[in-house]
């Protein structure tokens, strides 16, 4: 069987090669690329992220990224953000006082967690939401999270004829998000690139959920 293109945005986000290489252990023909005809072609994009919200905020519009984001979005076309690469969907971040626009896929703030000690740094358990295929078979392992902000309510509604979004928990002081699965867009807050045999598996469901 042929191995499904994924594109991963290159837009100047740190170090995202583990994501390609865990990509392809997963299953895909993954390719970090700024190619706009690559990325919309692509059966599916990882959009990676790591440093401050408006950061990477700054990076995704300075090259256009989100531009080709919301132009996939906007044809039903599969996105998979990581770690604030998930955060920069919502409406905004807070981060130090500085409240930066995000994308507005989903409403509400990205803010600093509600715990004694930041930041949420090693492996942790999630409750994953019902039907989610991401953790379809590894609803009960461990993923590794790197982070002092999230996404920690949750307020869109769902829209008939279309599926309810798939929301899933984790808690660390309180509850945030760890991951969303909405139509064409799904995120994870932790990294399943450097989660090991479960990253892989949750990595290999989406891309097995990916157009043909």
């Amino acid at each position: 069987m042929t191995q499904p293109l994924v594109a991963v945005l290159d837009y100047g986000s740190g170090n995202v090669h583990s994501a390609v290489k865990a990509l392809a252990a997963a299953g895909a023909d993954a390719r970090l690329t700024a190619d706009r005809g690559l990325i919309q072609d692509a059966a599916g994009l990882v959009v990676p992220g790591v440093g401050a919200f408006s950061a990477v905020m700054a990076a995704l519009r300075e090259s256009r990224g989100d531009e080709l984001i919301e132009r996939r979005l906007s044809g039903g076309l599969p996105v998979l953000g990581i770690c604030v690469g998930m955060q920069v969907m919502f409406e905004h971040g807070v981060e130090r006082g500085v409240d930066t626009a995000g994308l507005g896929e989903w409403p509400g703030a990205v803010t600093e967690l509600d715990a004694p000690v930041l930041p949420h740094m090693g492996w942790n358990t999630v409750r994953a939401g019902d039907g989610s295929t991401l953790f379809d078979g590894i609803e009960d392992e461990r993923f590794y999270f790197v982070h002092s902000y999230g996404a920690q309510h949750w307020s869109l509604e769902p829209m008939r004829p279309f599926r309810a979004p798939v929301v899933t928990w984790c808690d660390y002081g309180a509850p945030f998000l760890a991951a969303v699965e909405n139509g064409p867009l799904s995120a994870t807050q932790f990294h399943p690139e450097k989660s090991g045999a479960a990253g892989i598996r949750l990595l290999s469901n989406w891309i097995g959920s990916l157009p043909r």
